[in-house]
């Protein structure tokens, strides 16, 4: 039993030891108008340095990247600050802080999220790109320098799926005339079990594609359209730093591009299993657990196995 415990305590130095096997994630914006990061870091995961800023058109910015970190990014669009009050909103993605910094708050869909788990089962890093929560902006996460597993496949959404939104799903600035700035997920726009996956439909056998979902497949065959489509929408690399770039080249409409077409081989995880469950701790409700791999649950995993192997 001694012998057990020794080895999960060195799994677990070696996973949460800083300054191992540490990344950086380059965020750039290639969008023609400036943009809002906004960063959350999963429930018991080092914090990152910064958790919003403000990224103008053609800058960008590296951020170290903890060992074993979890979290998602996301960007925020059209944000100002009252003059009177000094709150600052954005009209896609807000997190709600009232500043630039989110603070442990997540974005309020609709938002185009990046999702991240760092040196998780085997070594490998585990990513998506997710429009579980709906679309704001194109988004596109490239691994660079990636060895010794995962298929380490750039994905993404890089089509401006705005323009083309189903009218239900629109979200209209108000100061924008009839300019679709988001598309929502049929989840939020309806709230009916069938589109969220709750409830009766909380499985992989009875929640499955709708018309709404495949609207976003069918322009993003890489990203996640709804809980359970891990098969096409989760990658792995190791020991890689990665590139997130907003409005990517080219970022073209869905209509004049014809979304991506080829969708390539991504990482065999069922939504069902302990390896599809991200956890968050923030301060705004609206977070939502969309499926992936979570660190915490790789360690208690390895512990029953340990346990069921050695003590029986």
């Amino acid at each position: 039993m001694a012998g057990i415990q020794w080895s999960l305590l060195s799994i677990c130095l070696l996973l949460f030891t800083p300054g191992v096997f540490s990344a950086t994630f380059t965020i750039t914006n290639l969008c023609s108008y400036p943009i809002w990061p906004g960063l959350l870091s999963g429930a018991g995961t080092p914090q990152l340095p910064t958790t919003g800023f403000a990224l103008n058109s053609g800058a960008s910015t590296t951020i170290p990247i903890p060992t074993s970190w979890s979290g998602r990014i996301w960007g925020r669009t059209l944000c100002s600050t009252d003059p009177t009050t000094g709150k600052f909103t954005c009209l896609t993605a807000d997190c709600g802080s009232g500043t630039i910094e989110c603070n442990g708050a997540c974005a309020v869909p609709p938002a185009t999220l990046a999702e991240f788990t760092l040196n998780g089962a085997n070594g490998l890093d585990f990513y998506d790109v997710s429009l579980v929560d709906g679309f704001n902006l194109p988004m596109l996460v490239v691994p660079q320098g990636g060895t010794g597993g995962g298929n380490c496949t750039a994905t993404g959404c890089v089509v401006d799926l705005n323009g083309s939104c189903p009218a239900a799903l629109q979200v209209i600035g108000a100061t924008y005339g009839s300019e679709c700035v988001a598309c929502k997920s049929a989840c939020e726009t309806f709230g009916d079990p069938m589109y969220c996956c709750t409830g009766a439909y909380a499985t992989p056998t009875t929640c499955q594609p709708t018309s709404y979902s495949q609207f976003f497949k069918n322009a993003c065959p890489r990203a996640y359209s709804y809980a359970y489509d891990d098969g096409t929408s989760t990658f792995t690399c190791a020991s890689a730093n990665y590139v997130i770039t907003f409005c990517p080249t080219p970022a073209a409409s869905q209509k004049s591009s014809g979304g991506q077409s080829e969708i390539p081989e991504a990482t065999n995880i069922s939504s069902s299993s302990p390896e599809a469950t991200i956890i968050f701790s923030s301060s705004n409700s609206r977070c939502s657990t969309t499926p992936f791999l979570f660190i915490t649950t790789f360690i208690a995993t390895l512990s029953v196995i340990w346990q069921s192997r050695h003590l029986n």
